[in-house]
């Protein structure tokens, strides 16, 4: 939940890839891109060194430069191998626009890096002209590489999803473009605790005039900087002597989306601890649920409040949404999270199994909360923050708290979102990221479909990203425009009661092909599980195993463990769920560390994690976990394969090897597989970290690991059906929706016989064509229609002459054939 923005682990407290210009060098290298000649290859090294909070070249790393001659517009690959002594190979690499002289200047066009020895980036280039690649260490000895620019001519705008840019929000008045005046509050709560409140009203109404109010709780709204003096690690700015003023940690989604002028009022609250306000800060736990509850039910009761109140948040202001979703406080009416944790506990630990941060987190967020505010604030502003009265020691104890590995101790129960999701009874949008390597996707459907609401939500190939996102070239990171819009329609509709004009999708997927489209649930209705034996073995803890190229591991190799691999497919397959697997396991010593992960395997050998999930084994026995969700095709002639290890290194970086045999038996994993072909899409392209983890992620497996480890007992899913049918759909409780497959009409007889309504049942969202007919086949009118949200449809015509009529539904499209016919109706003729 940290503030860290490239598509990295939180590791990145230590490491920054995103540099400023640097100094001038002379290249070791000069070559041209172009359509005629599009690939430029170039050797260079060595370099050394660690590159600590992006220090620049030359103080604790080295670097050198390449100069190239870029003829034409399009996307520029940059793809490398490298190789040192110590196997640390990690490089920067980062692509700035040059002078005359070939000195590069101003900031990176485009970067990226690699925990690995191999790395890859695209950077969409506008202007032909003459650029500079810097490459340097990131950590690591006399590291040698190879490298290849390769340039795809063309629009770079046709090959990349753009929005609008969001209006400039970097000055302390950035609220008065949004149309705001800007007040202060403090909250009271029972327990003595005192929180601060920043409010953004529309400029000059009345004190009294009513609007609904959105709310955001969390710890990053002090004035001084979003993450106070861990600002300058995190990549974000911190100043002790701002000029008092609001937050803009939401200011593209308040000016971007045009918040206070459509009618609301826009509320950032801090957390207890955080900003300007008292006590101790609690990770998620009663007294951070009761400031929730607190701040809610007195943004409803304000005398400019409708008493109608949304949630917005990304990260841990996500987490402060669920936790209103959970406990109902009363004028809550919708919540908006983005990328959140649904278990306080599995940011940090997977069942025992540790991340960085558990470590590093909680570091973080202490010093986050003893940032005070700006030197300019009031004094009861900066006070506020260092008063922790409530529990002396208040540091401390809470990362004392938060180095309990014990799920089930009380401390942690009391954290964890999932078991009382059933309580959610607030329309609930959420994004999730399948490849979210900060918050990740542990046990988000448990939460999202226990949830007993009208849900909403986009799951896809993205990271630590908020919709309406972008990259440096304007291309939006998830990848699909139209997020703001979205977004307030969902508030409109519940907080003003305007019925959306727009009708969105219940959810939109995005596949690991880039595609994107619909569906009503996720998992999908014809998502099914297929139990795969594995083969026994053992392996030895050592926490050395990879389980992808996309991370920091130092001494680590990929692929190493127990491997089940399936013949080559005949057929494409779509997997669409969330795993599960059992297995039986026998140690020598307690707490050994076992991870579980699925990959797709191509021609070449090489494999990409779609699935995984860890935990510790305190002790032999069986044991059974579910592991990652993730929406993924695997074309016809790749293979799958399950690999059973030690601890995944670049992922677990705390994870405590014990170098002892762990034996694995009776193993089986339930894959979940779609019967159905998504042939379907609706409008979006590729997720920038989608296009970054395909080009890092896989490794190569060795011929000798696949022919061993191919099993002919691996069960061949069935062949993907053309035809999905328009039914399948759940009602926000999560039930079968009772229009399943079932499609009725009936015509009845309006205003004096003049006017004739076809209605009836359809599945939820499904096409209709509605034909009124005259006599046996007289066709009369045609009209189309849709079954709404409870599966009923009602089509009206008007007709002029006597006669009898029946009229025809059909579902149309793409979907189920499904048919139905009503009666005959007789119209009289006119007297």
């Amino acid at each position: 939940m940290n503030q860290i923005r490239c598509s990295l682990p939180a590791f990145a407290l230590l490491i920054a890839l995103a540099v400023s210009a640097p100094a001038a060098a002379a290249p070791i290298a000069e070559g041209t891109v172009s359509a005629a000649s599009p690939t430029f290859t170039w050797e260079g090294g060595p370099l050394s060194g660690v590159n600590l909070v992006g220090e620049p070249c030359g103080t604790t790393h080295t670097c050198e430069y390449i100069l190239l001659h870029i003829s034409d517009a399009g996307e520029l690959e940059t793809s490398w191998t490298a190789s040192d002594p110590s196997g640390n190979a990690w490089l920067n690499f980062a692509l700035y626009k040059s002078d005359a002289e070939g000195n590069p200047q101003g900031d990176a066009v485009g970067d990226g890096g690699a925990f690995a020895n191999k790395g890859a980036f695209v950077t969409p280039v506008e202007e032909p002209g003459d650029y500079v690649m810097e490459v340097g260490a990131l950590t690591g000895t006399a590291t040698t590489y190879e490298a290849a620019a390769t340039l795809k001519p063309g629009d770079p705008e046709a090959n990349a999803e753009y929005g609008e840019q969001p209006p400039d929000a970097s000055s302390y008045d950035w609220y008065k473009q949004a149309g705001a005046d800007w007040f202060q509050a403090y909250i009271d709560e029972a327990d003595g605790t005192r929180l601060h409140a920043d409010i953004l009203r529309p400029a000059g109404v009345p004190a009294d005039k009513k609007t609904p109010v959105i709310l955001s709780i969390g710890p990053y709204f002090n004035h001084s900087g979003q993450v106070g003096a861990a600002g300058p690690a995190q990549g974000a700015t911190y100043d002790p002597f701002a000029t008092p003023g609001p937050s803009n940690r939401f200011a593209d989604f308040v000016l971007g989306a045009d918040v206070i002028r459509k009618g609301y009022t826009f509320v950032m609250v801090d957390l207890r601890g955080f900003g300007g306000s008292t006590g101790c800060l609690d990770w998620g736990g009663p007294g951070e649920q009761a400031d929730v509850v607190a701040a809610v039910e007195w943004a409803a009761s304000q005398p400019w409040s409708t008493g109608k109140v949304g949630m917005y948040g990304k990260s841990y202001d996500g987490v402060t949404g669920l936790l209103g979703e959970i406990l109902n406080p009363k004028g809550l009416a919708a919540v908006v999270a983005q990328e959140p944790v649904y278990d306080m506990y599995r940011y940090l630990y997977s069942e025992g199994m540790r991340y960085l941060n558990s470590a590093a987190t909680p570091m973080l967020y202490n010093a986050i909360a003893m940032s005070p505010g700006s030197a300019m604030d009031d004094t009861e502003y900066l006070g506020a923050s260092a008063n922790s009265t409530a529990r002396p020691g208040c540091e401390a104890g809470n990362y004392s708290d938060q180095q309990d590995p014990n799920h089930d101790s009380e401390y942690w129960t009391v954290r964890d979102l999932i078991a009382p999701a059933s309580k959610g009874k607030t329309p609930l949008f959420l994004t999730q990221g399948f490849l979210e390597n900060n918050t990740k996707p542990d046990g988000t459907w448990d939460f999202f479909n226990a949830i007993k609401a009208p849900k909403r939500a986009w799951f896809g190939m993205w990271d630590h990203v908020r919709g309406q996102d972008m990259d440096s070239e304007g291309r939006l990171l998830m990848g699909r425009r139209g997020f703001n819009g979205e977004v307030m329609r969902f508030y409109d509709q519940y907080l003003k009661g305007v019925e959306p004009k727009v009708k969105d999708p219940t959810l939109v997927i995005q596949t690991n092909d880039g595609t994107w489209r619909a569906e009503e649930q996720w998992p999908p209705a014809d998502s099914k599980k297929l139990t795969v034996p594995l083969s026994d073995g053992a392996y030895v803890d050592d926490a050395g195993n990879m389980g992808t190229n996309d991370g920091l591991a130092a001494n680590a190799s990929p692929g190493i463990g127990i491997w089940t691999i399936s013949p080559p497919l005949p057929h494409e397959v779509h997997l669409g769920g969330v795993p599960r697997i059992k297995l039986d396991v026998e140690t020598s010593m307690p707490n050994a560390n076992l991870a579980a992960a699925v990959y797709e395997i191509d021609e070449e050998n090489s494999a990409t994690l779609v699935h995984r999930q860890g935990r510790l084994i305190p002790e032999g026995g069986t044991y059974e976990f579910d592991l990652y969700g993730n929406d993924w095709t695997v074309p016809a002639g790749h293979r799958l394969g399950v690999l059973v290890s030690t601890a995944h290194a670049e992922w677990w970086l705390l994870a405590a090897p014990t170098f002892q045999d762990v034996a694995v038996a009776n193993a089986s994993v339930d894959l979940p597989f779609l019967k159905y072909r998504r042939d379907e899409h609706i409008h979006g392209k590729r997720a920038v970290r989608l296009e970054n983890y395909l080009a890092n992620a896989p490794f190569e497996l060795d011929p000798e690991t696949i022919d061993s480890a191919t099993s002919d007992s691996f069960p061949m899913p069935s062949k993907l059906k053309k035809r999905r049918p328009a039914g399948g759909t759940t009602n926000p409780g999560g039930k079968p929706n009772a229009t399943k497959k079932r499609l009725t009409a009936r015509i009845v007889k309006k205003r004096r016989g003049r006017v004739l309504l076809v209605r009836g049942r359809a599945p939820v969202g499904s096409k209709l064509k509605v034909k009124l007919m005259r006599g046996k086949k007289k066709v009369v009118k045609a009209k189309r229609d849709r079954a709404g949200k409870r599966g009923r449809y009602k089509t009206r015509f008007r007709v002029k002459r006597a006669g009898r009529y029946r009229a025809k539904v059909r579902l149309r499209g793409g979907e189920e054939r499904m048919r139905a016919r009503t009666k005959r109706v007789r119209i009289e003729p006119r007297r």
